[in-house]
């Protein structure tokens, strides 16, 4: 069995989910978020595509209704026994084959908790599973409980963000050792990729960001490539990924020489970073991180080139998105709490002027100030 953490670790999540079942007072809770399911049991798919639930009662009794293609991988990858396969067929209705099994387990006429909010549940199969359990059951959207109890890390957790974040930094340097006037951005990303993979990393759960030239302003990954400029900017935002664990970095690389304009944004993005990093006190609200972002950019006449909101938790991730809550944006008043993983980013894109620049690095939360997953400097990395 391929798990990553020993089974009292598994326990003992699912004590801390058994106390908010309590707390929240149901009897169980329907689990749609891939995230989640992995957490709680080790289970490790992308079968979230299709639909799939895990239900787990007040005590602690679990069951997974899938499809015949997971059930082998939740054999070997997850602590979940009891496995039910739904049927492809054309007229197969899970949600119905739901309803099945929770009165199997029980729960006629329970009050059941549901991830609603999740890649793992489209918006078909939660009108499919409203109407199943029309009179069956009492549903209540309960999607914050995991995530919450997910963004304070275990030790065992922290040790793979580490890993996460050495694989990172490694992708970094080879980013930096081929990005020179001419280079191909395909070239780039492969190398990046490949600093995971031959380390034993995973795939992140979403794509790595490279874009030049007027595309180093772009926040998410597009298709299409091209060769560098002898004066060009480049704009890479990727995680390092260890058993789905994920530490996020970002930077704007300069090919030639740096303009006026890179220069002076570059000062405000590390300026920024490190108010945030410096904001990033245990028992303080996330948004002083935010606004000590906002300030410094505001004060450096940025207000119209920056985000309204400046990093996120990470942790295990699946696709679509390595983006984890809490997020940091103003008036956010999550607690810091010990132990968590943040990535924060400063992004400045000017469109006026076509130039771009950014910084990111992932840190631990710690009562003695944060701990920066990374060794690599922030200075203007000139190419």
């Amino acid at each position: 069995m391929a798990l990553h953490f020993e089974r009292s670790e598994f326990a003992s999540r699912m004590q801390l989910l058994l106390a908010e079942i309590n707390k929240n007072n149901l009897d169980g809770m329907l689990l749609f978020s891939q995230e989640s399911m992995y957490w709680l049991t080790g289970y490790d798919t992308f079968g979230f595509c299709f639909f799939q639930c895990l239900v787990v009662k007040k005590d602690g009794t679990m069951a997974l209704l899938t499809r015949a293609p997971d059930l082998r991988q939740a054999q070997q990858t997850s602590i979940i026994d009891n496995i039910i396969i739904w049927k492809d067929a054309g007229n197969a209705q899970p949600a119905n084959d739901l309803k099945t099994l929770l009165n199997d387990m029980g729960l006629k006429g329970a009050t059941l908790g549901v991830e609603y909010d999740t890649h793992g549940l489209t918006g078909k199969a939660a009108r499919a599973i409203d109407a199943a359990l029309k009179d069956f059951a009492s549903l209540q959207d309960e999607t914050p409980i995991i995530p919450t109890l997910r963004s304070v890390k275990s030790q065992a957790e922290l040790d793979y963000a580490r890993k996460a974040g050495e694989l990172a930094d490694d992708a970094l340097d080879a980013a930096v050792a081929i990005t020179k006037a001419g280079a191909y951005e395909g070239d780039i990303l492969a190398a990046m990729m490949s600093a995971l993979f031959v380390k034993g990393g995973d795939y992140p759960a979403n794509e790595f960001i490279i874009g030049s030239g007027k595309d180093a302003l772009l926040c998410r990954y597009k298709s299409g490539r091209r060769h560098l400029d002898t004066n060009d900017q480049l704009t890479l935002e990727w995680a390092g990924s260890m058993a789905r664990y994920h530490a996020g970095m970002m930077a704007t690389l300069i090919v030639g020489e740096p303009t006026s304009l890179h220069q002076q944004y570059y000062e405000a993005a590390r300026d920024a970073l490190l108010a945030v990093r410096d904001a990033m006190i245990v028992g303080n609200p996330i948004s002083d991180m935010f606004d000590a972002h906002a300030k410094v950019m505001d004060d450096a006449g940025l207000a119209n080139h920056r985000l309204n909101a400046c990093g996120y938790s990470m942790g295990a991730a699946f696709t679509p998105c390595w983006m984890d809550t809490p997020m940091i944006y103003a008036g956010n008043e999550t607690i810091i709490s010990a132990n968590m993983v943040l990535f924060t980013h400063m992004i400045i894109a000017d469109s006026d002027t076509n130039t771009a620049m950014s910084l990111g690095r992932s840190y631990i939360t710690t009562d003695n100030g944060p701990e920066n997953l990374s060794r690599q400097q922030i200075d203007l990395i000139t190419c």
